[in-house]
Formats: C-alpha cells, sequence, structure tokens
C-alpha cells in the first residue's frame, strides 16, 4: 500500500493518531482515550492491557512521532526529557482522576510512524521507551 504523507501538519497528526490507534489495537490494546489534555499536558493515546493470572492491568501512555521522512532524524529522538516530564504529569494527572493510582502497572511507549511519497507509512513501536524518573 503506497500513500503520500497527507498535506499539513495537522492532517499527518490525526492520521497519524488513527494509524496508530489501529495497530495498536491488532496488537491487544484496547485504546482508552485519544489527545487528552491534562496539567497542560497532552496524552496522544491511552490504551489499557489486561492482566492475567493475577497481574494488575496494564495502563499504557503512548507518544506518537511522524515525520514525512527521516532526513531530520528518527521522529522517537523528539522525545526528550523535557517532553517525558510533561507526559508523565499527564498520565499522572489521568490515573489520578480515573481512580487507578497504584492500582494499575504504567508504561510509556513511543510509536513512530514515518510517511514516504512512493511507499506504506513505516510504523515502530517503543514499549517501555522511558521511565518516570525521580
Amino acid at each position: 500500500m503506497s500513500a503520500a504523507p497527507p498535506a499539513s501538519t495537522r492532517a499527518r497528526g490525526r492520521a497519524s493518531e488513527d494509524l496508530a490507534a489501529s495497530f495498536l489495537e491488532a496488537r491487544g490494546l484496547v485504546i482508552c482515550g485519544r489527545n487528552i489534555t491534562l496539567a497542560h499536558a497532552e496524552l496522544d493515546l491511552v490504551g489499557r492491557i489486561v492482566g492475567h493470572d493475577g497481574a494488575p492491568d496494564t495502563v499504557v501512555f503512548v507518544e506518537i512521532r511522524s515525520r514525512k521522512d527521516d532526513r531530520a532524524g528518527d521522529p522517537a529522538e523528539t522525545v526528550d526529557r523535557s517532553k517525558q516530564r510533561r507526559v508523565v504529569r499527564a498520565a499522572t494527572a489521568w490515573l489520578l482522576r480515573e481512580e487507578l493510582w497504584e492500582r494499575v502497572a504504567v508504561r510509556f511507549d513511543v510509536l513512530t510512524i514515518l510517511f514516504g511519497d512512493d511507499k506504506a507509512p513505516e510504523i515502530t513501536w517503543i514499549p517501555g521507551a522511558f521511565e518516570v524518573d525521580g
């Protein structure tokens, strides 16, 4: 499947989120929310993995990054410490709001998408891309 990159940054963002949600759902993640703004930060996707054999559920906060191509580097490189702190702050607010604080395992993933003019989008999923520091 060939797909040209969406024309605008906003359109690419929407297309990236749709593509990421479909990709992750196909791999067992239940999407609980998209584009959630809390604590002056945004969560791109929130998903859940159901725990088995007594293990707690895992809530997965997914930061999505996309680019038209990789000439400027890997999109994952843009998830720096500052961005990680903002995601953690919003995730903490979400967990508290949903009354899940200390009741679920938590993971922070990054999913990148490279759109190409003459090829299908290239998706890279990095489970556990970063940890909460301090």
